[in-house]
């Protein structure tokens, strides 16, 4: 990957940075290091790296952050006033990218384990270093290598083996900015056993006018005939910049249902991989993006297919108004063993402003020859035939582009099975397309 002079220049301060924040004596130090290592060789992407070509993250940060400075502790009085209304749900809260026990509620711990990463490096040491930093590539991208080394807090999950959890566990990421700017690197290490079942929610917040920047990695490795739910809701308003970066790996017969919901926030930039390393597999992958203003959202996903017989789904569609700008960019690779492939993926966007812009790259990559493979996009407005039909029936402009809108939504919103976060999505969702729209 090339450089400017500038690129080198801030990757050169922040890679200084993390070799002082590198602590020697810590179990995941070796980790650290390579992770260091990996990140000055790669170095933050330029402006014209391909990945990042539409979502300029080392500009921002060269003009709106000083990375070596502190990050101030958290003033949030009222969390509940982020929390989803009436989900039963086990919590933990993050503040500033600060784990919050006072916040946080985890009602029953006798069939999994829930803990801040940290902590479970020093008490499931083993267990956590067999899958950290062991799936998310350092050395393919700068901002996980940057999270591999410089990583502070975060969530451990463990589901043993035959364990149905059916009360969700639900992340508050909570960003103050009120005194100032706000970095965070924190870390998930998802482990689902053999015929387990999970569902974890993250949802990210924000309040404060100063910019905050938060870079997440999680990664989740699900067992033979094991079940994740993932669902991930940017809600942030004001100045918040965003890379996250996830990273599945399934077994034989495993089912993963994934929800990226972006919905409001300055930079959002989402890399979703799912590698199907097995026979058997069921995944699907769902996101909406709905933009105004002068938002970006860049939606990167990748779907590796290694072995024969499992099928994946994918649909992200999104919404833009005003200056706002959409990215998808979608891989699907089937592997030469990989007979007996189906895989699928769409992109459909509609655009409300002449001025929003949609950069959309839907690609297949096949080396095998019995497979099922289709990928496609769309963008375009909405039917104004459909809108003056709804005028002519005595509804106005605004509600009758909100109805069209809610309606195309509506195919993502559908496959969320949990009833109250589905309640809170649609509602948010329908105030949204109501006020902006």
């Amino acid at each position: 990957m090339s450089a400017t002079v500038t690129d080198n220049t801030i990757t050169s301060e922040l890679a200084a940075l993390l070799d002082k924040q590198l602590v020697a004596t810590a179990s995941d130090a070796t980790l650290r290091k390579d992770a260091t290592a990996a990140f000055r060789a790669v170095g933050l992407p330029a402006a014209k790296a391909e990945e990042y070509r539409f979502t300029p993250v080392t500009r921002i940060l060269e003009k709106q952050f000083s990375l070596s400075q502190p990050t101030p502790a958290g003033q949030v009085s009222r969390v509940k006033d982020y929390a989803i209304a009436g989900l039963e749900a086990d919590s933990l809260v993050f503040i500033n990218g600060v784990f919050s026990p006072a916040d946080s509620r985890i009602q029953d711990t006798t069939a999994l384990t829930i803990l801040p990463l940290q902590d479970a490096l020093a008490t499931h040491t083993a267990l956590v270093l067999k899958h950290l930093g062991q799936y998310a590539d350092t050395a393919a991208d700068a901002f996980t290598a940057w999270n591999t080394a410089a990583w502070t807090t975060g969530l451990f999950v463990h589901v043993p083996d035959n364990k149905i959890i059916e009360r969700p566990i639900i992340l508050y990421h909570l960003h103050d900015a009120s005194q100032g700017q706000v970095v965070t690197a924190t870390r998930n290490l998802i482990v689902v056993g053999r015929n387990a079942e999970v569902t974890i929610l993250e949802k990210y917040d924000s309040t404060g006018a100063s910019p905050s920047f938060s870079n997440q990695v999680t990664e989740a490795v699900v067992a033979e005939n094991a079940g994740l739910n993932l669902y991930s809701i940017q809600h942030d308003a004001g100045q918040r910049y965003q890379v996250g970066t996830i990273r599945i790996q399934q077994a034989n017969y495993s089912r993963v249902n994934t929800f990226t919901f972006t919905l409001n926030g300055k930079l959002v930039r989402n890399n979703l991989q799912l590698v199907l390393d097995g026979e058997g597999i069921e995944s699907h992958m769902y996101g909406l993006y709905l933009l105004t203003g002068d938002t970006l959202a860049d939606n990167h996903t990748v779907v590796d297919h290694r072995k024969p017989n499992s099928f994946s789904n994918e649909l992200y569609k999104g919404v833009m108004d005003g200056t706002s700008r959409g990215v998808f960019n979608g891989k699907i690779y089937v592997r030469p063993q990989a007979q007996k492939t189906n895989a699928f993926q769409a992109n459909r966007n509609i655009l409300l402003s002449p001025t929003a812009i949609v950069n959309t790259k839907p690609q297949l990559e096949i080396w095998a020859d019995d497979v099922k493979c289709s990928h496609g996009c769309t963008s375009g407005q909405l039917d104004e035939e459909a809108v003056f039909y709804l005028r002519s029936r005595g509804i106005d402009k605004l509600s009758a582009q909100a109805m069209m809108l809610y309606a195309f939504t509506g195919e993502v919103l559908t496959n969320v099975k949990n009833p109250v976060v589905k309640e809170y999505l649609d509602n948010l969702i329908s105030q949204r397309l109501h006020k902006n729209f």
